[in-house]
């Protein structure tokens, strides 16, 4: 398990102080980031915690999972890396080289 969780279910009220201040009962901190919408600034209702140890991030999992913080339960745990976007293979669209159609040079 990684030292990065993703908190999800927040209320939009929620900040990255009360994060902090939920949190920091289970050890240091090292980031606490709420994810905004780039249109209306207001929260997506999630965000990332990141503990400073591994100790701490399971124990944050285990006692703030359920949690209510601003009226909701929090639903916490381990974040998944982040996949990288664009580029890559991928998809069975599209893909290059010659088709099956079109003449075969009838004759």
């Amino acid at each position: 398990m990684g030292n990065r969780l993703y908190v999800g279910n927040l209320a939009y009220e929620t900040t990255e102080e009360s994060l902090r201040d939920a949190f920091s009962q289970w050890g240091d901190i090292a980031e606490v980031k709420v994810i905004l919408d780039r249109d209306t600034g207001r929260s997506r209702g999630f965000a990332f915690v990141e503990m400073q140890t591994q100790e701490g991030a399971t124990a944050a999992v285990e006692n703030m999972n359920g949690a209510m913080v601003d009226g909701r339960p929090l639903r916490v745990n381990e974040a998944e890396e982040r996949r990288p976007r664009g580029g890559g293979g991928g998809g069975g669209y599209g893909g290059g080289g010659g088709g099956g159609y079109g003449g075969g040079g009838g004759g």
